[in-house]
């Protein structure tokens, strides 16, 4: 039996840590961060299964669109 992924649960308020994915142009220097869940999107099959996330970076601030599947642990 799998486990249910992690971002199913996900709501905004929540505290996340996130596998690092750099944008072009950016450092490759660390694995992962930590956000704040600003936003939660659904998908285009179901819009209550949430696939995308607007989720702001507790160290720098910036704010980025995640995809859930590099949504690893909830705080």
């Amino acid at each position: 039996m799998t486990a249910r992924p992690v971002f199913l649960d996900l709501q905004p308020g929540m505290t996340v840590i996130v596998q690092h994915d750099p944008l072009l142009g950016e450092s490759n220097d660390q694995d992962w961060w930590m956000g704040l869940v600003l936003h939660c999107n659904g998908g285009a099959r179901d819009p209550q299964v949430f696939t995308l996330f607007q989720i702001a970076d507790i160290d720098s601030g910036a704010v980025r669109w995640v995809n859930a599947d590099l949504v690893t642990h909830i705080v």
